[in-house]
């Protein structure tokens, strides 16, 4: 027939089902096992075909099966449920503090709801349900794709092939959102020679909305409707214009329903474009733009999520231009493009993350080492500056327990913790894992179990599909082997990452196989539609294992999402992460992993660097540079080996009378006991908060536009500055301090005077900093320093200007 249009229409539920919409709304019940179960019980076939979407389980559910229900304990059951999340809503502490708005391009809450790609979504759904549990005033800002990210298939040679199935948003947890007067909200965003309406659905997540945007209206044009119908979709011209409807059209849509956020937190730099629609504000209620730019970067905060370039959005400047020339009348071209400009050797781009560090004054990796590597990666935009003293920070990620932790765990872990475990599993105090034995075991050998069922049924799913032969159907039934040590891989298939670093040596390998301590592989992940080489990365990983005879112990896996990601982490004895040190961020599997009772068998980097401490799991490795890519991969695939045959095989099969290795369970008791608490999201947005509490403080000091104003008008004087040193130049010292002195040169105007220093810094042969600032007396500053300790040093002195609104050295002039 010809399609005028689409209904949907929602089940009258009867009265004692009712609740059953208000729960479906929530996704708090995506992180609440009895709630979930609820739902899988209403019928557990819809339950997994709709991937646990609660909205279209109630659309298609029999009504008869509804009535069913009705004689039952069900009903009581759900109003226990229901009562449990309004005491969860009200009981929380309502944080006092500023609003925060959290800008993501993806955010992964759950299977049903496909918007994300990886390791970044899921952080930033992880990052909502913490704000929520704790209570703290945060709304989050992305986009509905209404085509979702693509569901992987797999030919039996490893081609990846990317299916695109429409979402409709009234079968999801979603509600449009709607202006004062009840209509559809629209906020229209300037393109080149048109305007792009954008209206936006709200999620709840427990107490946190989250409102996602979408141009897909009846408004638009439909190349214009197809800007957000995928994320990531190819060509830099589809990016620029998803990242505008992100980042222009999510302050509109803030301001529309009347919320002005004191804090902005940019998850990647995808939503640098919100700190530009921020500056037109500001510039367009009169403020001058240096004062605006202050006021702007006062609020901002950005986390930086990745090393590799490929991860860093940049744009051709006559694209900008296109784009962006309807900012140039009110705020200048060249003052915008200064914000964003980076030099590479093709020529000048607009940088997304030099916006996103233009425009925030509290910058961020996702691991210690990760801000190391940042604060490398970004160290030409502040030259001037020492490396250590580079405005980037780190917190390092950490993830939702009550996601990723199995149901049948959490309930084995509340009755051995306790209850104070259940309300602060931040706290290392609450992790009492001495408790954890037989029963644990047991648990987790069940949870294997279930691993293994569900890798049978997907695999013998992808070669029916693919047409194999019965013989190979059969082969999939018996694949894997629930006594066997099982390793889990499972992450975007991109090749810094290297899944074939199992594979480097197929000798070493195949002798291990057929040592007298078996182990079976479970492989999962895809690589991005135009990531050709990570596509061709998976292929060989096939063909690895077909040439080597492994099929039926090493497994891959498609269609690698939320779900998939759960059943791996709940089952793997050991989880394997391979990245070549030191490009991973920081990656958050393992810590799920963990949680569960798995051990990490990882390279250091990312967060297990700084997690790993010799007694809770396995490190390949070390912290050495390499000479070449090659040379590390070698490296590091002999130490991968190593470990596997002295340590890892041999601990896991050192089973006692009661069925399991007493010196496993103890190493995985520290894996707890250290990563639990260490590395959840509670802890993670609690040092958010921090910033979040900080950046309405420096609000509050950018507000003082005349001390910002004359400030910006004296900062050429201090360039003009010199200073005059008295030093002894290379000197040995036996006992005695060494002192210098200084004088400054040239006239220090007043509204700098408090915000100068005078400085000596010294560097240790091994590395360490010492900063002292000199005394001053009678124009004439002094300084004494005494080594704490014998060593090599080297000295320097400088004039050293801090920032008015953060009190960081932002400028400094070398004597």
């Amino acid at each position: 027939m010809k399609v005028l249009g689409r209904i949907t229409a929602m089940p009258e539920l009867p009265e004692p089902l009712k609740g059953l919409k208000e729960l479906a709304y929530n996704l708090w019940w995506s992180w609440s096992p009895e709630a979930a179960e609820l739902f899988q019980e209403i019928d557990p076939v819809l339950w997994k075909r709709f991937r646990g979407n609660p909205v279209k389980l109630l659309l298609e559910v029999d009504p008869h099966r509804l009535e069913a229900l009705l004689p039952t304990s069900f009903p009581a059951r759900l109003q226990a449920i229901l009562e449990a999340l309004r005491a969860y809503l009200k009981g929380k502490p309502k944080v006092e503090g500023p609003l925060t708005a959290y800008f993501s391009a993806e955010f992964g809450f759950h299977s049903s709801l496909p918007i994300y790609s990886g390791g970044l979504g899921v952080l930033a759904g992880d990052h909502i349900k913490a704000a929520s549990d704790l209570g703290l005033p945060l709304l989050g800002v992305g986009i509905f794709y209404h085509e979702g990210y693509f569901h992987q298939r797999l030919s039996p040679e490893g081609e990846q092939l990317e299916v695109y199935e429409p979402l409709h948003p009234e079968e999801l947890p979603l509600l449009p959102v709607g202006d004062r007067e009840g209509r559809p909200l629209r906020v229209g965003v300037e393109f080149p020679g048109r305007t792009v309406w954008v209206g936006a659905y709200r999620v709840q997540v427990g107490a946190v909305p989250v409102y996602l945007l979408t141009t897909n209206l009846p408004e638009n044009a439909p190349e214009d409707r197809a800007i957000t119908a995928r994320l990531y979709a190819p060509g830099l011209e589809m990016r620029i214009q998803q990242e505008m409807v992100l980042g222009f059209g999510g302050v509109r849509v803030l301001r529309a329903l009347g919320l002005f956020p004191e804090a902005f937190h940019m998850n990647e730099g995808h939503s640098a474009f919100l700190g530009l629609e921020r500056l037109r504000e500001l510039v367009a209620q009169g403020v001058a733009f240096p004062e605006a730019l202050e006021r702007v970067r006062a609020g901002g905060i950005f986390t930086i999520h990745t090393p590799v370039p490929a991860g860093h959005d940049a744009f051709p400047l006559d694209l900008v231009d296109r784009y962006l020339g309807f900012l140039y009348p009110l705020l200048g071209r060249e003052e915008v493009l200064a914000l964003a400009r980076e030099e590479k050797p093709w020529g000048t781009v607009f940088s997304m993350s030099n916006l996103a560090l233009a425009t925030a004054h509290q910058a961020g990796g996702v691991s210690a080492l990760h801000g190391e590597v940042s604060r490398k990666m970004f160290h030409h935009l502040w030259p001037d500056l020492l490396l250590e003293e580079v405005p980037i920070g780190h917190v390092t990620n950490g993830v939702h327990t009550w996601t990723f932790l199995h149901p049948r765990l959490r309930r084995h872990y509340g009755e051995v913790f306790g209850p104070e475990w259940l309300k602060a599993p931040e706290d290392p105090g609450t992790w009492r894992v001495e408790g954890l034995g037989e029963a644990f075991w047991r648990i987790h050998q069940e949870l294997k179990g279930d691993l293994i069922r569900e890798v049978r049924r997907r695999l013998y799913e992808q070669r029916r599909r693919n047409g194999e032969s019965p013989s190979r159907l059969r082969a999939a039934e018996r694949a894997l082997d629930p006594e066997v040590l099982t390793i889990g891989f499972a992450r975007r298939f991109a090749t810094y990452k290297r899944a074939l670093l199992l594979f480097k040596d197929p000798e070493r390998l195949l002798k291990l196989l057929q040592g007298p301590y078996p182990f079976q592989v479970v492989f999962a992940g895809k690589a991005h539609p135009k990531d050709e080489p990570g596509k061709a990365y998976l292929r060989e990983l096939i063909a690895k294992i077909r040439e080597l005879g492994l099929e039926d112990r090493f497994v891959v896996l498609e269609d690698y999402d939320m779900y998939l990601a759960r059943v791996l982490v709940h089952g793997s004895d050991v989880w394997l992460n391979t990245p070549r040190r030191p490009l991973e961020a920081s990656g958050t599997s393992g810590m799920k992993a963990a949680l569960n009772g798995a051990l990490n068998l990882s390279v250091l980097d990312g967060w297990w660097a700084e997690a790993y401490n010799g007694k809770n799991g396995f490190a390949i490795g070390d912290e050495r540079e390499y000479a070449s890519e090659e040379a590390q991969d070698m490296a590091d695939a002999q130490s991968l080996y190593d470990v596997l045959e002295s340590e890892v095989l041999p601990l896991f099969y050192a089973k006692g009378p009661e069925g399991y290795s007493s010196g496993w369970l103890s190493m995985v008791h520290e894996s707890l006991r250290t990563v639990g608490p260490r590395f959840s999201a509670q802890r993670m947005v609690g040092e958010y908060w921090g910033l979040y509490q900080k950046a309405k403080a420096l609000g509050e000091k950018a507000e003082d536009e005349a001390l910002l104003k004359a400030f910006r008008e004296a900062l050429p004087a201090f360039f003009a500055l010199a200073l005059r040193v008295e030093a002894p130049g290379d000197l040995t010292l036996n006992g005695t301090p060494l002192e210098v002195r200084a004088r400054v040169e040239g006239e220090v105007p007043r509204v700098l005077r408090p915000f100068l220093e005078v400085q000596l810094l010294l560097r240790r042969s091994t590395g360490e900093l010492e900063i002292l600032p000199l005394g001053e007396e009678g124009g004439v500053y002094r300084g004494l320093f005494r080594p704490p300790r014998p060593g090599s040093y080297t000295y320097g002195l400088r004039l050293a200007l801090r920032h008015p609104v953060t009190g960081r050295v932002g400028w400094v002039r070398w004597a």
